[in-house]
C-alpha cells in the first residue's frame, strides 16, 4: 500500500481569529484532527477515531488571511492504531514560500460500527527518512507511557 501523503489547502478566514488578532489554536487543532481523519481513513479503509493527540508544538503564530497547508503522513503502524506526522505550514499570499507553523503526532485507530477496533495493513518504511519517521513514533510511544504512569495517581 501506498503511503501517499494527505494535504490541505485553504485560506484561514476571520472566524478562525483568537484575542490577538492571529488563528486561534483551537483551529488549527481542528484542522490537525481532520487531517489526521483524512490520513487514517484512508490508510485503514474504515472509520478511525482520535484516541491520542500530543505534543502539539505551535512554533509561530497564523495570520488571518494567510494560505495554510496541513500535512498528514503514517508514520506507524500497529495492530489497529495509526500514528500520524501533521505538520502545518501557513504563507502570505504574495509570498511563495510556507513556514512551518505547527507539528504534532497524532494517533488514530481504525473501528467497524460498534467502536470494535480492527486491524489496519501494516506500514512498513522504506526510506532512511521513513525509517527515522517510525523510530521518531517508537520513542514518542515509549515517552507517552511513562507520561501515562505518571499521571495515574491523579486520574
Amino acid at each position: 500500500m501506498v503511503n501517499t501523503p494527505i494535504s490541505f489547502q485553504f485560506i484561514s478566514e476571520p472566524s478562525d481569529v483568537n484575542y490577538g488578532g492571529n488563528v486561534h489554536g483551537g483551529s488549527v487543532m481542528k484542522w490537525i484532527d481532520q487531517a489526521g481523519y483524512a490520513c487514517a481513513t484512508t490508510w485503514s479503509g474504515n472509520y478511525s477515531v482520535t484516541v491520542y493527540v500530543g505534543g502539539i508544538r505551535f512554533y509561530e503564530p497564523i495570520k488571518i488571511g494567510e494560505i495554510v497547508k496541513v500535512e498528514a503522513q503514517v508514520i506507524y503502524t500497529g495492530t489497529s492504531s495509526m500514528h500520524i506526522s501533521i505538520n502545518v505550514f501557513s504563507r502570505n499570499l504574495k509570498q511563495p514560500d510556507f513556514d512551518k507553523k505547527t507539528h504534532c503526532i497524532i494517533v488514530f485507530v481504525a473501528v467497524d460500527e460498534n467502536g470494535k477496533k480492527l486491524p489496519v495493513t501494516k506500514w512498513v518504511p522504506e526510506t532512511e527518512k521513513e525509517k527515522q519517521n517510525e523510530a521518531y513514533a517508537i520513542r514518542l510511544m515509549d515517552l507517552r507511557q511513562q507520561i501515562e504512569d505518571e499521571m495515574k495517581p491523579f486520574l
